[in-house]
């Protein structure tokens, strides 16, 4: 059964936006693969200010054939009535049976619906899943149709089985699909392909990307913490900002200044609120 990894990477993602994204990406793309007749383990999505990702362990690697039973109209039954029976069920007259009922007889479909590659359907629903996306703002880009929080750049999308790594075709308005990412913006820059979901986390964290948004806040806190332990002063407890600023970085380093006290005349609210609101610390 093959694991699947899927990136969206883009433009930075606001941070207030992040953990719904994330979220609304897993329960997409899952109900999809549910809805497809796909089974699978867990699946976990992540989010960093340049990316949204998602594991799901333990795909099925085919929906499986179903068999149907319909129900029809009497066989005296209008005709506009039987051709929408037939619309429905997707097959022609011919492939109708006759069966008893207590009010006489009526046509019965038997339907036949073939198993799918999970990578055919998987394409299908992350297709659907981007262009309906439900960001609280979205834009457009270039001379394109397709919306994003930002400019979407690239999609990583593989099926990974032991050492068989297998590519999703998905493209989406010039927006490629294969099995590469990058690190970070500016500290590691340089394109890298992955084959997992394991290879892939380890990967970023090589290129200077901490995936998980919660080890990001712990990070954080914990620098700060210590900085301002060594210091000799309290760290106030915000975890409203140390949420944001852990969507705003994706290596993030901690580090202590000094406000010259020229600009430290105004009320303590107020330069709190200012350092807090404007400058995120």
């Amino acid at each position: 059964m093959p694991d699947l990894l899927i990136e969206l990477f883009s433009e930075e993602i606001p941070a207030r936006m992040q953990a719904r994204a994330a979220e609304d990406l897993r329960h997409r793309i899952c109900a999809g693969l549910e809805e497809a007749g796909l089974t699978f383990g867990p699946a976990q999505a992540f989010a960093t200010p340049r990316r949204l990702a998602l594991s799901v362990i333990g795909l099925d690697a085919a929906s499986p054939t179903t068999h149907e039973e319909r129900r029809g109209p009497r066989i005296d039954a209008p005709e506009k009535a039987i051709e929408g029976f037939l619309r429905g069920a997707g097959v022609a007259r011919e492939d109708l049976q006759l069966r008893d009922d207590k009010k006489g007889q009526v046509y019965v479909a038997q339907i036949t619906r073939q198993g799918r590659p999970a990578a055919d359907i998987v394409a299908e629903v992350l297709a659907q899943t981007v262009q309906n996306f439900p960001w609280p703002k979205s834009m457009r880009w270039g001379g394109g149709s397709l919306r994003w929080v930002r400019p979407l750049h690239r999609i990583l999308c593989i099926l990974s089985e032991s050492e068989t790594v297998k590519l999703v075709p998905v493209e989406l308005e010039g927006v490629s699909c294969g099995d590469t990412t990058e690190g970070h913006r500016f500290m590691a820059p340089d394109e890298f392909s992955v084959v997992n979901i394991e290879d892939y986390t380890a990967k970023l964290m090589q290129s200077y990307v901490i995936l998980d948004p919660e080890e990001r806040a712990e990070k954080i806190e914990t620098a700060a913490q210590a900085l301002s332990t060594e210091a000799g002063m309290d760290l106030v407890a915000d975890p409203g900002l140390l949420r944001e600023v852990a969507g705003l970085v994706e290596w993030p380093v901690a580090l202590i200044g000094e406000i010259g006290a020229d600009f430290l005349d105004l009320p303590p609210e107020v330069l709190q609120s200012s350092m807090r609101e404007h400058q995120k610390f």
